[in-house]
């Protein structure tokens, strides 16, 4: 908050430097000295002599009053800094309301970039990324305190706190106003497969809970890589289709390519990973979608076409994961119907 105050000296005499002090009357009826300044001479019949505070209403919410007095006395001797005739109109005032902060900031999570889902699988070396952001342009949060991260391990009942100051896999980025947002990468290494569970708490600058309840997710590792059956979907398609599956490990494919077959064994179509787009260690669906077209662009006609996955990570074949959807695959063959 910016104050400003002016003075005129309207006495026949002039005045050495002016001492001008604030206090301050909160919300709770108690006295808070504010500031002592010492400001320049003012001679008798001088122009307003200005001056302006500057005041920081934090934890102030309420009714406040700021007071100003012009040449106050000395704290030890009791007597004016400058000798005057009357001191009752050295003073004034102002009533002010502090509005609080009662908006919650918003708490957003993501593994390796995505918003996954109670029970996915993520990578073995994901970069968990928790970050809070809050409306409030003026209180930033620069507290890591505000964070309370607790991880449960497999076939374990106990929660751990990870300690946000001590720990190397776990950096703090402050926020820096006006874009009031903090976040917390935390780049653990789950070394044990199994079921894992994360539960995050946040606060705002005034304690403002990000919501009721808290981010609390469970999710899965499982550190050898490999891959499981790709399907497409949706399948009967006849405008486009895209491809589902997921990966596990702790490192995408370096190879990931479909190939398109008439049923007498044509090749027609390969997508390579550059179409593909971006990978991620649990639960895939493709941005790229596939409209039926063959490896000129030109469309395929209606009817049953056959597609296998290739995939290697460091030159070598990744393993599939058996998940009971073998049945519906001959020979690592994938079937689909196109209908235009």
């Amino acid at each position: 908050m910016l104050f400003t105050i002016a003075t005129q000296n309207i006495s026949a005499r002039d005045m050495d430097s002016v001492l001008v002090r604030y206090f301050l009357i909160n919300n709770q009826n108690i006295v808070v000295p504010v500031a002592d300044k010492r400001m320049r001479a003012h001679p008798a019949s001088d122009v307003l002599l200005l001056d302006t505070l500057k005041l920081s209403t934090l934890g102030l919410a309420g009714l406040n009053s700021l007071w100003v007095e012009i040449n106050p006395k000395d704290s030890t001797t009791g007597i004016y800094d400058q000798l005057e005739q009357h001191h009752f109109n050295n003073f004034a005032h102002i009533f002010f309301y502090v509005q609080s902060d009662v908006t919650n900031p918003v708490l957003d999570v993501t593994f390796d970039g995505v918003h996954i889902m109670d029970g996915d699988i993520v990578s073995a070396k994901p970069e968990i990324l928790v970050r809070l952001k809050d409306e409030n342009q003026f209180l930033e949060m620069n507290d890591p305190s505000n964070f309370e991260l607790y991880l449960t391990k497999p076939n374990s009942e106990i929660h751990k706190i990870i300690p946000i100051h001590y720990n190397d896999s776990i950096q703090w980025v402050p926020a820096e106003l006006p874009d009031n947002s903090c976040e917390i990468k935390f780049q653990p290494n789950f070394v044990q497969d199994g079921v894992y569970k994360l539960k995050v708490r946040a606060w705002d600058a005034s304690q403002n809970k990000s919501g009721k309840n808290d981010y609390d997710i469970t999710f899965e590792v499982v550190n050898k890589a490999s891959v499981t059956e790709v399907f497409n979907y949706p399948n009967p398609f006849s405008t486009s289709t895209r491809f589902v599956f997921e990966l596990t490990g702790s490192e995408v494919p370096d190879h990931f390519e479909i190939q398109i077959l008439t049923v007498t064994g044509k090749l027609v179509k390969v997508i390579t990973q550059d179409d593909i787009g971006n990978l991620h260690i649990g639960r895939n669906i493709t941005d790229y979608a596939w409209d039926g077209t063959d490896m000129y662009g030109d469309p395929l006609g209606n009817g049953i076409y056959f597609y296998r996955v290739i995939t290697r990570l460091n030159g070598e074949t990744i393993d599939k994961r058996v998940t009971g959807a073998e049945q519906y695959f001959r020979k690592g063959f994938g079937k689909m119907y196109l209908m235009r």
